[in-house]
């Protein structure tokens, strides 16, 4: 792992009744997986961790989900990170790109968002072509071999404990489009919010507050 320490925002709720038991009907709602979309913030965002972002979901699934927010640099280069944890950087087309921040949750961790995806020593598999590796070892092939060839390397990232993604999108707080990752990879982060957007025909500038999601 390589660090530059959070806390998770996660509510867990549990209260006991006391009295007669009942018999109760289970209400089951349609379960969705948002594993490789995009979550695009609505205008209405109060979070500011989260106002205009672009995160991209990494894991959803019953115990929660999990991703980066894609569209939002920061002052550090990767060349001051590689200094920072001691990888000499070999590769120097990669020295001035931005490190991102990725979310509030563990802020000091570094996570790489890659394609293609690799066996690294600490990796989510997004998919066949994606992946999310929080591990040292990909950053040393990066420095010295330049690979892998698309990267995103992010501090901190974006955490949902179970079911509280599901509630946010009923609250009409997020869009969410299956992910083009060249959006990631080939447009610079201030285009990239828009162009998610056109992803689902729709003008961010012209967005209302009123959501739905696709």
């Amino acid at each position: 792992m390589f660090s530059m320490k959070g806390r998770k925002h996660a509510r867990k709720l549990a209260a006991t009744i006391p009295g007669p038991r009942l018999k109760i009907t289970p209400v089951t709602t349609p379960t969705i997986n948002l594993t490789d979309h995009f979550l695009i913030a609505m205008p209405a965002m109060a979070d500011p961790n989260f106002t205009r972002t672009l995160t991209y979901i990494a894991e959803h699934n019953e115990n929660g989900a999990m991703g980066v927010i894609v569209n939002r640099p920061t002052d550090m280069r990767l060349a001051t990170l590689f200094e920072r944890i001691d990888i000499p950087l070999e590769q120097p087309d990669f020295a001035n790109l931005p490190v991102y921040f990725g979310g509030p949750v563990q802020a000091d961790r570094g996570f790489v968002l890659h394609r293609p995806g690799g066996a690294w020593h600490s990796t989510l598999k997004v998919s066949d072509t994606v992946g999310l590796t929080s591990s040292r070892d990909v950053l040393q092939s990066l420095a010295t071999d330049g690979q892998p060839a698309e990267v995103l390397v992010a501090l901190g990232y974006a955490g949902w404990s179970a079911g509280q993604l599901e509630h946010e999108l009923a609250q009409n707080a997020w869009l969410t489009v299956p992910a083009d990752l060249s959006i990631v990879f080939d447009l610079p982060p201030e285009e990239r919010l828009a162009a998610a957007m056109q992803l689902l025909g729709i003008d961010f500038a012209k967005l209302s507050d009123v959501a739905g999601h696709a």
